[in-house]
């Protein structure tokens, strides 16, 4: 994430570059948007932490080339350099994630729940 195009300039910008990275198959792209020892929640209540686990999980999930579509994103509440995001995805899963400000302004995830509940749409609101 070295240009100003690839930075998280707002916490709901990670759930974009997020779908823009996983679509393109870019590892290391996905990577970027953790801080180094970041915890990404995995199924079966097992977690990855640190850059190394998740680039791992990463690269064994992109292998498939799965595609990615960008769901109905929240606005973060933000409190000082934290921020709590979520999106509702098409298939009803929603996601929460816990980001925080880095010393250049950008934001990076520190804790990410991909799959905290799933929503039927009669229950939406």
């Amino acid at each position: 994430m070295s240009n100003d195009e690839g930075r998280a300039r707002h916490p709901e910008d990670l759930a974009r570059l997020f779908v823009r990275h996983a679509n393109a198959g870019d590892v290391e792209g996905l990577v970027g948007l953790y801080e180094a020892d970041a915890v990404l929640a995995l199924r079966g209540g097992e977690v990855a932490i640190g850059t190394d686990a998740i680039r791992r999980f990463y690269a064994g999930l992109l292998s498939t080339r799965p595609a990615f579509q960008p769901g109905d994103q929240r606005p973060a509440l933000v409190h000082g350099g934290l921020a709590l995001t979520s999106t509702r995805l098409k298939d009803g899963t929603v996601t929460a994630e816990v980001a925080r400000r880095q010393p250049d302004g950008s934001w990076r995830w520190i804790l990410d729940q991909p799959a905290i509940a799933v929503e039927n749409e009669a229950s939406s609101a």
